[in-house]
């Protein structure tokens, strides 16, 4: 397909201008596309097309909606390993992760396909009033015209996570993709043309975060705004929503631990532990970053962990010996290592790692890194990375794990490794996280939520609440005769 026009009211429209970004390949640093990027006509021109297409879609029955969202699954899945590898090689994640993408993407317009079609029998339920002479009865009704964000970290997945409860919802869209991974995310245009979505409830615009993102929050034609990315511009994308009063939903950063208590099964630490960190080279708001060891075990759990990192395999992402690929951008390549180089001006202890990956003169790649008795001040400790960087500290007992654990300004997930399933209920119900893995790697459901506490964020991802997110409640209420 052509990556040089926008996917507006059900056509591929050329832009504005001419300005275009440059898209990399992160194993080579070669420019492997070259789309066009948008600015303020654009996106008016998308807002306009999904104003339009609302006044008909919105009165739509669940049961159409989801016709429409199932043959986007069996759409995707037609084309499932194309799609895939055009996500390995813009974002430079293994081939096996962006499959696992795309399969989750599937699975989650399956599973909004049902829920879509429960709505037609939550339409005017009665309410059960303590007062007579009265009757009341609740509709859901769509929040309008949405504007979603998606971040480069898991291209085609996240927009998922939003596009499919938009729709089922009843909502029309405008998305921006992420300027450095756009191009998975365009093939949604073919595939809305392909099962006849009507012109107008789907429309693409990509460009820059100033040029495309801010002109779509700032716009009085956008009923909502969901935003997944850095808490830097999802404060941004809050105030924008504050002056207009506007419906917003933030999925923003993590700074997850890992509790792993004496009890545990060193070898599942070990595989849960890594998967945890260096899964997608550690660019997930979810990344269990912080490691906390309880002490007793924490020697032989580190001298296995040091073993099993510098085993990891390193390479492009259609090699299929390659187990972790390169960060997806130069500039963050940039801030994980100035991240490193900050711990060792500290003067933090390097258990491995830390360099530019030997071997690869070109491409983003960083050595998976763990650092150990890393002081609860240190920037490493706090702030997010996004990369394949492991800080580790020690506990002597639960309380003090908890208490290590909660004493962060996230709360996005976290892991517990122990063999005791009384302490791993208990400890679970102690932390401040959205989302917690016990004795597991992170495995997300479509029926599960997804969101966090604290600074990770406001309002939930998938499941019910992934749908209630774009639902607006009407009561209507008459006297009885």
């Amino acid at each position: 397909m052509s990556y040089d026009k926008f996917f507006i009211d059900g056509h591929w429209v050329a832009p504005s201008t001419d300005a275009c970004l440059a898209v990399i390949n992160p194993a080579t640093e070669e420019v492997i596309a070259e789309v066009a990027a948008g600015g303020p006509q654009d996106v008016d021109l998308a807002v306009s097309a999904a104003r339009r297409a609302f006044a008909d879609w919105r009165r739509t029955s669940g049961a159409e909606r989801a016709g429409y969202l199932r043959a986007i699954a069996r759409a995707i899945e037609a084309r499932a390993g194309e799609l895939a590898a055009i996500s390995s090689r813009n974002n430079g994640k293994p081939l096996f992760e962006a499959e696992i993408d795309i399969g989750d993407a599937i699975a989650t317009y399956d599973y909004y396909a049902g829920l879509a079609e429960q709505l037609d029998e939550r339409q005017n339920v009665p309410v059960v009033l303590a007062a007579e002479g009265f009757e009341s009865r609740t509709r859901l009704e769509p929040a309008g015209v949405v504007g979603l964000i998606v971040p480069w970290n898991f291209p085609f997945v996240t927009t998922a996570w939003k596009v499919a409860p938009a729709l089922a919802a009843g909502c029309t869209i405008v998305l921006k993709p992420s300027e450095v991974t756009p191009l998975v995310e365009l093939q949604m245009g073919e595939i809305a043309q392909q099962v006849g979505l009507p012109a107008g409830v789907l429309n693409i615009v990509n460009g820059s975060g100033p040029d495309v993102g801010a002109p779509l929050t700032n716009h009085p034609g956008i009923d909502k705004v969901s935003f997944t990315g850095s808490n830097r511009v999802g404060e941004t994308v809050m105030q924008s929503a504050a002056k207009q009063i506007q419906s917003v939903s933030l999925e923003l950063g993590g700074k997850s631990p890992m509790l792993v208590f004496e009890d545990a099964d060193l070898d599942g630490a070990v595989e849960w532990i890594l998967g945890g960190i260096f899964y997608n080279a550690g660019q997930m708001c979810s990344a269990t970053s912080r490691l906390l060891v309880q002490e007793r075990i924490a020697p032989q759990l580190l001298e296995r962990l040091k073993s099993a990192s510098e085993a990891i395999t390193l390479g492009d992402s259609f090699d299929t010996n390659t187990q972790m690929g390169p960060l997806t951008s130069a500039a963050q390549y940039q801030t994980v290592q100035a991240y490193i180089e900050r711990g060792r001006a500290e003067g933090l202890q390097l258990l491995t790692g830390g360099n530019r990956a030997a071997g690869f003169d070109r491409g983003y790649f960083i050595e998976p890194t763990i650092f150990v008795d890393v002081p609860t001040d240190s920037a490493l400790w706090r702030e997010e990375i996004f990369g394949p960087v492991l800080c580790v500290r020690t506990f002597t007992d639960e309380a003090e794990a908890i208490r290590l654990a909660n004493d962060n300004d996230f709360g996005l997930a976290a892991g517990i490794i122990t063999a005791d399933g009384q302490r791993a209920q208990r400890v679970s119900e102690a932390l401040d996280a959205g989302h917690i893995w016990i004795n597991s790697l992170q495995v997300v459901f479509p029926e599960t939520s997804w969101g966090g506490f604290k600074r990770s964020g406001i309002g939930r991802e998938l499941g019910p609440w992934g749908l209630s997110a774009y639902l607006e409640v009407k009561h209507i209420t008459r006297p009885l005769d």
